[in-house]
């Protein structure tokens, strides 16, 4: 069963037009949730709005938005003005640009969604897009409005549909500089940075979602089943936090070894070609190179 559609409106590449609906690409369905209960009666709670300053309940009738135009002033916003305000992408959105995918930042990337056609009538134009943009492994920029906010859009072929990922903006993304400009530069020793790559060529493996599992839901699954039964919850203990690395040498060695790589790397990557040992032997000695703290 196809999901309810969170928007319906049109996709437009020039004067190609097509109906389209937009589902979420993600579920939280199969989740964990808990309600807050009243210890004392076992009922259910509900959240109420209160006066501020009465302290009295709102009702519903009463509720309505305030923009604070100063110290406690507020100029109230109705539901029904807020909804008359439809800009094009409100029921539009217009393909007015095309990028390859792979030159935006990761960082930018928001919230996926499928796109797919909202009738019969629109298949052909929808397909016309959509393999447009495969034939040309581009990706299509346009604008929505969604939760009543206009967001800047991303959409791509994807089978027999199309993705649409909304874009964070330039404002709202903070620059890496600001809080990578605290670290300092290390001169990187080539057999230590030989050994951290042996470690990730050991450890190379291919995506699949598929083996991903939540342990932490795993471990509230398990405490509700025991509770339910009759048991005693399971008793957890939580792992050692890991502690900084006194000799980092050592460390990537030992870590080599555990991935199955032995008790030395390849000759290059143990000992450098040239002074490796005698580097080495200063490190387990206690030398400078050796008792440089992991990040």
């Amino acid at each position: 069963m196809a999901p309810r559609p969170i928007w319906k409106g049109y996709l437009k590449l020039s004067l190609v037009t097509c109906a389209v609906e937009l589902s979420s690409a993600t579920t939280h369905a199969e989740k964990v949730s808990f309600r807050v209960i009243n210890r004392a009666t076992g009922n259910t709670v509900k959240r109420q709005y209160v006066d501020a300053v009465t302290g009295k309940p709102l009702e519903d009738k009463n509720e309505v938005k305030g923009y604070e135009v100063d110290k406690d002033e507020y100029l109230l916003i109705e539901e029904d003005e807020i909804d008359a305000l439809q800009i094009e992408s409100s029921h539009t959105m217009n393909l007015d640009g095309f990028v390859d995918k792979s030159e935006i930042e990761q960082i930018y990337l928001d919230t996926p969604y499928y796109v797919v056609p909202a009738d019969k009538v629109s298949l052909e134009a929808f397909a016309v897009i959509r393999d447009a943009l495969q034939a040309k492994k581009m990706a299509g920029l346009a604008r929505i409005v969604l939760y009543r906010r206009e967001r800047p859009v991303v959409i791509e072929p994807l089978g027999k549909g199309m993705l649409l990922t909304t874009l964070r903006y330039e404002s709202t993304v903070r620059k890496p500089a600001a809080v990578f400009e605290d670290i300092e530069d290390v001169k990187m020793d080539k057999e230590m940075l030989d050994l951290a790559t042996h470690i990730i060529e050991k450890k190379k493996t291919r995506f699949d979602p598929e083996k991903f599992e939540d342990h932490y839901e795993n471990a509230l699954l398990e405490l509700i089943r025991a509770k339910q039964a009759g048991r005693k919850p399971p008793v957890v203990k939580a792992a050692p936090a890991p502690s900084n690395v006194v000799n980092l040498f050592d460390a990537l060695r030992k870590s080599l070894a555990a991935e199955g790589g032995g008790e030395e790397p390849a000759p290059e990557a143990a000992t450098g070609k040239s002074g490796g040992k005698a580097a080495a032997k200063k490190r387990a000695e206690g030398g400078s190179s050796g008792k440089r703290k992991s990040a």
